[in-house]
């Protein structure tokens, strides 16, 4: 069947036809029949290079031999369990020795898993109520993060969704990104905030990058107010290198939030800090978090396969280090639009500088992105199909793919 058809039917099974808002594509989304290294096939045949990455965690690409080799020693042996495993304590020993600030973890079934069991934490061991997010900033589909902003420089939450209780959101205060001084004011101004989240890099409307020294003042405010800090690392986590966002700019959160890579491309999440925070997780402490497929083997298995690699090839991030910066310097110069990158993540916004805020990200000319983007896909590249959304590259984009991207980035832009 196509792609067309496929759709057709979906609309009558799944809400909007989709299973995440973000693939819903006008007119009709492609379907993939399969993928392997750094290109999808469509049902239809046609190949695309793709960067998009499934939203990032194919850092390896897709379906990697060591990974799939993994996965098919496990099988045997079951793939949920109910109980403990092995497999748990061998991922946990890489991610708390790639990361200081992480003593111990839960591992959970995704990214807004983590965030929500972390938020929960924060508030049992501080026994404050509130929250303060980043104006944008998307910490998963759960209520106390699908909160928007009002106007002025900090807010009070506003539900993002129906169904989100405004009372429920009035516990989440919102500030822009890269702006200190209004996360002072608000501390200063609520004494009942447990913590403060944010992406380290702002990774769903972006890559939005902190500007100098912006995390480390962070850092000071939330010690100065006794409030954690909890780092979103679900994109950032072995993205930006062995030991995330948190080692490249010098920064220790109180607790941190893991997901896509830490899983090989297999559903996974988890959140892990201090141990004076984390002992009070059940069944060791209070603060109740469960999951049937919590530390399931499958997931387990990709991500330690995955880790492994990066572990035993850093030049890994160097090479997809200088592929985005190819890319970068086959764009033409144009005063609509500018080009970010950092490591393996990068995005080319339709506005005149790089925005430092989810204010300035909505400014980008959305109408330019999308010509851009049904261009791109005419010329086999797959780009997220949203101006608000990374782009990646993976190990398993070598120089054809990285020379093909690069030129239909210059001819795209230039038409």
């Amino acid at each position: 069947m196509k792609s067309s058809d496929l759709y057709s039917e979906a609309r009558t099974l799944l809400p909007g036809g989709v299973s995440s808002p973000v693939r819903a594509i006008s007119p009709y989304p492609f379907y993939t029949r399969k993928a392997s290294g750094a290109r999808l096939t469509t049902v239809e045949g046609t190949t695309l290079i793709d960067c998009c990455m499934a939203y990032g965690p194919l850092i390896l690409g897709h379906a990697h031999p060591e990974v799939r080799k993994a996965l098919e020693a496990q099988l045997p042996e079951g793939w949920v369990y109910g109980t403990p495993s092995p497999h748990e304590l061998e991922l946990a020993r890489l991610i708390t020795g790639d990361h200081p600030s992480v003593e111990m973890i839960r591992f959970v079934s995704s990214g807004a898993d983590a965030t929500m069991s972390a938020l929960r934490l924060a508030r049992g061991f501080t026994g404050k109520g509130d929250i303060v997010k980043v104006e944008g900033g998307f910490h998963g589909a759960h209520d106390a993060v699908l909160v928007k902003a009002g106007s002025g420089a900090t807010t009070l939450g506003i539900p993002d969704s129906a169904g989100v209780l405004p009372d429920v959101a009035r516990h989440t205060l919102s500030v822009p990104f890269n702006d200190a001084e209004a996360l002072s004011r608000t501390l200063s101004a609520h004494a009942d905030v447990a913590a403060v989240i944010l992406e380290p890099v702002m990774g769903n409307i972006g890559p939005i990058l902190p500007e100098k020294d912006y995390l480390a003042q962070v850092r000071s405010i939330t010690r100065e107010h006794g409030v954690l800090l909890i780092f979103d690392e679900v994109i950032t986590g072995y993205r930006v290198g062995i030991g995330g966002a948190q080692k490249k700019y010098s920064v220790v959160p109180d607790l941190s939030t893991f997901g896509k890579i830490i899983g090989g491309g297999l559903p996974i999440g988890a959140l892990g800090g201090r141990r004076e925070i984390m002992s009070l997780v059940a069944p060791a402490g209070p603060v109740y978090q469960a999951g049937t497929f919590n530390g399931n083997p499958l997931s387990l298995t990709a991500g330690l396969a995955t880790l492994r690699i990066l572990h035993r090839d850093p030049s890994l991030y160097r090479r997809m280090e200088d592929g985005t910066r190819a890319i970068g310097e086959s764009i033409p110069r144009s005063p609509k639009g500018s080009f970010v990158r950092l490591g393996s993540m990068f995005k080319y916004f339709f506005r005149s500088s790089p925005p430092r805020d989810y204010r300035q990200a909505k400014e980008c000319d959305t109408t330019a992105f999308r010509a851009f983007w049904e261009r791109m896909m005419r010329e086999g590249i797959f780009l997220p199909p949203s101006q608000f959304e990374t782009n990646f590259l993976s190990g398993a984009h070598g120089e054809d793919e990285i020379r093909a991207i690069a030129g239909r980035y210059a001819a795209c832009l230039s038409g």
